[in-house]
C-alpha cells in the first residue's frame, strides 16, 4: 500500500482517495469488483428475512456502486425498500425511500441525493446500512472482530449511527471497502466519537 505515515489524517485520506482512483483503472479491477459483489449477495442471503430495508449511497471518487445489486435484491420480495441520505446542515443525515427513476440533487459534497424541498418518498430508518470507505481498521475484542471506518471527515455518519442506535439497537452497519485499504495503528487510531461497523464487505470479507 506504500508509506502513509503523512503529518495528518487529511494527508492520510489523499492519499488513500488517490491510490483508490489508480486501483479502480487496474485491469483485474472488474475481477475484484465482482468478488465484492458475490459477498454482498451472500451477506443479503444470509440476512434473509431480518432485513426489508437498506440505505445505500450514490458512489463518487472510485467507490463501488451498489445500486444494480441492491435494486435486484429490493425487486425480488415485495415490502423490501431502499434508500438514499440526504445530508442536513447540522451534519446528521437523514434517509429518503428511494427507487431508481427518482430525480435527485447534487449536494454541496457532489453527491446525488433527494431533494428536501421536492420529496417523492417517506423518511424511514433503515434495518441495514451500507457505508462506503476511504480506509478501514480491525480490532479484537473477546474474541470478536471490531471493524472501524475512516471516512471524509465529514462526521455524518458517526453522528447518524450514535443516534439512530439509540432508537433501533438491532440496525446494522455495514462498511464497503477493499483490502488494501486496512490501516494499521501506526497509520490511523481510532477517536472516542467514531462508531464501529458491525461488519464489513471487501472482496475477501464477506462479514463479521
Amino acid at each position: 500500500m506504500g508509506d502513509m505515515h503523512g503529518n495528518s489524517l487529511k494527508t492520510l485520506r489523499q492519499n488513500l482517495l488517490s491510490q483508490r482512483q489508480e486501483f479502480i483503472r487496474k485491469d483485474d479491477f472488474i475481477q475484484i469488483e465482482l468478488k465484492l459483489l458475490t459477498n454482498l449477495n451472500r451477506f443479503l442471503a444470509d440476512k434473509k428475512e431480518s432485513i426489508s430495508s437498506v440505505a445505500l449511497y450514490c458512489p463518487i471518487q472510485g467507490e463501488i456502486d451498489l445500486r444494480p445489486t441492491l435494486l435486484e435484491w429490493a425487486k425480488s420480495k415485495p415490502k423490501r425498500c431502499l434508500a438514499l441520505p440526504f445530508a442536513r446542515p447540522d451534519k446528521h443525515l437523514e434517509f429518503y425511500q428511494w427507487q431508481s427513476n427518482d430525480p435527485l440533487i447534487l449536494s454541496k459534497h457532489g453527491i446525488l441525493e433527494p431533494n428536501p424541498n421536492k420529496l417523492e418518498r417517506p423518511q424511514i430508518i433503515p434495518d441495514c446500512i451500507f457505508i462506503p470507505c476511504v480506509g478501514w481498521s480491525q480490532s479484537s475484542e473477546t474474541g470478536k472482530n471490531h471493524y472501524w471506518r475512516l471516512g471524509y471527515g465529514g462526521g455524518y455518519f458517526d453522528r447518524t449511527l450514535a443516534q439512530l442506535r439509540k432508537n433501533n439497537p438491532h440496525l446494522l452497519c455495514v462498511g464497503i471497502g477493499f483490502d488494501w485499504q486496512q490501516l494499521n495503528d501506526q497509520q490511523w487510531q481510532i477517536q472516542t466519537h467514531d462508531e464501529p461497523l458491525d461488519i464489513l464487505i471487501t472482496e475477501s470479507i464477506s462479514g463479521s
